[in-house]
């Protein structure tokens, strides 16, 4: 089967990926697919989010991969079930560097998020070095892509922001501005893509930018039971997964 697996990083805290991640998953079920949201922050604002929606809501399939269960594997615990065509993985803030090559293996692409500060650009930096360092993912792959996230357009931090991600040789895929709708989203457990669209037009218009980078990403076969991926793919039902309607 082919499943095609996004993770959202950054290891600072503040950054938005929950946002993103909720989102973004939001997005695949509403475009028709199977999509799973893993989150592995212990915080689980996913998860939270998650629990919000509703049984007339598109099914997301939920993996809270940070609970701990001495009687299972972590391999088992986080095992995404075979029909599952669209994987998005929330990342935890303070993530260990050394854990960087687990988490993005097999990954379609890593999206990071960046805010327009001086503390968010330079924890960026060490971000990237990281995935390109200790990760090892080569920036001919095109797999990492940087979200300029809550921005204000034309300001000077903004100004600064967009100068610094130009010196990194990483693509930014999109910019998406400081909304009230994100936080509604939030509050009631629904996407900006299943909200009133008149709404939210603003919004979905500047994800045009990230979904069609997303759609050009090689995408990966991923085989149930091999070894390099059975951390994040095998068959169903395991005592942390739960299908959240």
């Amino acid at each position: 089967m082919t499943m095609l697996k996004f993770v959202v990083l950054n290891p600072k805290g503040g950054s938005g990926k929950s946002t993103i991640a909720t989102n973004l998953a939001s997005y695949f079920a509403v475009s028709g697919l199977k999509p799973t949201l893993m989150d592995l922050d212990s915080q689980g604002s996913s998860m939270r989010w998650l629990r919000k929606r509703t049984a007339e809501q598109l099914p997301i399939h939920a993996i809270a991969g940070y609970e701990k269960n001495p009687r299972v594997t972590r391999s088992f615990a986080t095992r995404v079930p075979l029909g599952s065509e669209r994987l998005v993985v929330d990342t935890a803030a303070a993530i260990d560097r050394k854990t960087l090559p687990e988490v993005t293996r097999n990954a379609t692409a890593v999206l990071v998020p960046v805010l327009p500060s001086d503390i968010d650009i330079h924890a960026a930096t060490r971000c990237i070095a990281d995935l390109l360092l200790v990760a090892k993912i080569a920036r001919e792959e095109q797999r990492i892509g940087v979200i300029a996230n809550r921005v204000k357009v034309n300001t000077v931090i903004y100004k600064s922001l967009m100068r610094f991600l130009d010196t990194l040789e990483i693509p930014v895929v999109a910019t998406f501005r400081d909304s009230q709708n994100y936080i509604r989203a939030a509050e009631t457990g629904i996407g900006l893509f299943e909200m009133n669209p008149a709404i939210v037009r603003e919004d979905t218009e500047q994800w045009d930018s990230l979904t069609n980078w997303i759609a050009q990403r090689k995408p990966l076969k991923l085989v149930p039971g091999s070894p390099a991926i059975s951390s994040v793919l095998a068959p169903v039902d395991q005592p942390n997964a739960r299908r959240i309607a």
